[in-house]
């Protein structure tokens, strides 16, 4: 193959010893949600789907809340967002279920896969011409209408393309993380649609990630952690793209950040494991102490973090945690019931009527969260070195478990 695209940088000692930390958490992580699953693994799950979508869709200008994208993925209308926001944030939803579902027939990504994403992404945007490459030059600006980096001509994009394809199929023993961080810069390089390329770039990135089988696909993917550090984000790519299209430069400061990343999310699912664990004990102590069905339970969990609830996504909840559907008459007799005990308040009347969580129940969140460490973006490179030390021990691996 040609050096047409960016070469992986070969890993050093201190890139294999992080990765090699970031496997360790990624079992602990598969241990609670795939083989010794618990009830609340599947609200894990969902929330850093979420998550991931309202990320990667952030960097691009569509902003939107939690309970916004949560309501856009499970097709219920948004309150506050607006159409065009709503598309593309259902639009991303659907390429990265199609993505997620395709894990486990570890299917090889091709051209016309690519394509095939960039439409269920984009397609309520015809003018940018959804599944095709572009035919004209393009580049991009900063917020002072500046060009920061242009792409490579038109016609090189096909070829550059059927090189960044073959470069994932011929990797050998090169770490998936480092595959996916590869895969991710080439394509957001090379730019080969007219819109979209960012997002595209991120959901390649989970495909390949979401192929290792270590850990469910939702908690491969770092869109949600690319979407709070937007500006280090771009400054990276224009370290390394200086401007234009140029594969002969180093991508090292890429693969370190993307390490980084996935390190630093590890960190934070970690946290949120043992967060929403003890979130899921309180609210089965409550439902108990107040004879209330025990289904309610993972609804409830929405609604102590927040969550506006209605009888259609209540009765999905309760369907996610148990398995079991509900009709609706059973949704609307719990959610009174809920009312009744004051464990939710009700807003609004007929189609409108939202239900909340009472003060008592944003309560159980509050008392779990009042436990979280202070946040802290720690640099592996400096923290595992220094774990490494002789005489450091290892006194440093349950502080970053309770990250």
């Amino acid at each position: 193959m040609s050096a047409g695209v960016f070469v992986t940088p070969e890993p050093d000692d201190a890139d294999l010893m992080v990765i090699k930390e970031i496997e360790r958490f990624r079992r602990e992580l598969s241990h609670y949600v795939v083989h010794r699953p618990r009830r609340w693994a599947g609200h894990l799950r969902r929330m850093s789907f979420a998550r991931a979508v309202r990320g990667s869709n952030w960097i691009e200008g569509y902003r939107a809340s939690l309970d916004d994208v949560l309501d856009a993925i499970e097709n219920e209308e948004p309150v506050a967002t607006a159409e065009q926001t709503r598309l593309a944030l259902t639009g991303y939803r659907d390429a990265m279920t199609y993505v997620l579902s395709l894990a486990e027939d570890r299917v090889e990504v091709d051209e016309s896969l690519l394509k095939s994403l960039h439409f269920m992404m984009t397609k309520h945007e015809l003018r940018i011409r959804p599944g095709h490459y572009r035919t004209g030059d393009v580049w991009v600006e900063d917020e002072t209408a500046t060009r920061v980096y242009e792409a490579p001509d038109a016609h090189l994009v096909g070829d550059l393309m059927a090189e960044l394809v073959e470069s994932l199929q011929s990797s050998g023993s090169v770490p998936v993380m480092l595959r996916a961080a590869m895969a991710h810069l080439n394509l957001v390089m090379i730019h080969p649609f007219r819109d979209g390329n960012g997002r595209m770039a991120r959901v390649l990135q989970t495909m390949v990630l979401s192929a290792e089988g270590i850990v469910s696909p939702e908690f491969s993917s770092v869109e949600e952690y690319l979407g709070r550090n937007t500006a280090d984000y771009y400054a990276v790519l224009a370290e390394v793209g200086q401007g234009s299209w140029r594969p002969a430069n180093s991508a090292r400061p890429w693969t370190r950040f993307m390490l980084r990343a996935h390190y630093r999310q590890a960190c934070t699912l970690q946290r949120r494991v043992h967060e929403t664990e003890q979130l899921y004990d309180n609210l089965s102590q409550l439902v108990a102490r107040r004879k209330l069905p025990s289904r309610a339970i993972g609804a409830l969990a929405d609604a102590a973090r927040g969550r506006r609830l209605r009888r259609s996504i209540y009765a999905r909840l309760v369907e996610m945690t148990d398995g079991d559907p509900i009709s609706d008459l059973t949704a609307s007799r719990d959610l009174k019931a809920l009312v009744d005990a004051g464990v939710l308040d009700a807003a609004g009347a007929g189609r409108g009527r939202t239900y909340h969580g009472s003060p008592e129940l944003r309560e159980s969140w509050r008392d779990v969260r009042s436990s979280r460490p202070p946040r802290s973006d720690d640099d592996p490179y400096v923290t595992l070195a220094q774990r490494s030390l002789p005489g450091m021990g290892t006194s440093g691996v349950s502080e970053l478990h309770d990250r």
